[in-house]
């Protein structure tokens, strides 16, 4: 909570174009990106993505219709959600390829974020998609309640909990994980390098097979580009089956 102290402070430099997250790690004294630094440095950013999105449309159209047809290649699912949902601005060209019959989450840790994108739905005229406030390490539902999961860098800022945030992600989807992420196993030292500063997330791969699950896909979809340093890897990660399914059922993320 002592970094909420520094708000002034951190809105000083975001004002002036500086790296909210660096000074936020720097100020913790850690190479890893806290939950309360995650929070804020979204929190101030809220509104921007929609902004980045109109001004790359072919840009993020392509990018969703690929995690549409990963998506469509996997079968019939009941509910699908996005983890980290931002401002909705690859769920909802996401969600306007499925069916309209599903069930849609989508949830994220900062509220101004899902303000923007409760607002961001209605603009595109989605009423049938429920967002919500969340952590992605206590997520609040229960075992095998989603059907189909998937993550957009939102996996990302997270480097050093891996493992804990897989698991978490393992333990509510009900048959698949997609997973579009950075990737150092397919980048060059540049890529590596610029993964390991930010403290973005390494080695999903390794972390998912020494966890025992079932890895069916795991290739590179974008090399680095204008719009982003990182490579863009997908993972797919399919749940062992026979498990109770629990529909959906929205829990208290300490006590269940």
């Amino acid at each position: 909570m002592e970094l909420f102290k520094t708000l002034k402070e951190i809105k000083n430099i975001y004002s002036k174009g500086g790296n909210m997250m660096n000074y936020l790690k720097n100020k913790t004294n850690t190479n890893q990106n806290t939950i309360e630094a995650i929070l804020i440095s979204y929190d101030f950013q809220a509104g921007n993505y929609i902004k980045k999105a109109q001004k790359y449309l072919e840009y993020e159209e392509q990018f969703s219709n690929n995690i549409f047809e990963v998506i469509n290649k996997y079968g019939d699912f009941n509910s699908l959600m996005e983890v980290g949902v931002g401002e909705a601005t690859t769920f909802i060209p996401v969600i306007k390829k499925l069916p309209p019959s599903k069930k849609y989450y989508g949830f994220d840790i900062s509220w101004s974020r899902v303000k923007y994108a409760k607002m961001n739905l209605k603009k595109n005229i989605i009423n049938d998609a429920s967002l919500f406030i969340g952590d992605l390490f206590n997520i609040p539902l229960l075992d095998n309640s989603i059907d189909f999961i998937y993550t957009s860098h939102s996996l990302e800022p997270n480097g050093g909990k891996e493992k804990e945030a897989l698991q978490e992600l393992y333990r509510v989807t009900n048959n698949y994980l997609f997973l579009f992420e950075p990737s150092n196993e397919f980048g060059d030292k540049e890529t590596n390098d610029h993964i390991v500063k930010n403290g973005y997330v390494k080695n999903l791969y390794q972390v998912a097979k020494d966890l025992g699950y079932k890895i069916v896909e795991h290739k590179l979809l974008y090399k680095k580009n204008h719009l982003s340093a990182n490579n863009t890897a997908l993972l797919v990660i399919e749940k062992e089956k026979g498990l109770v399914v629990n529909n959906n059922t929205f829990s208290c993320p300490i006590t269940n």
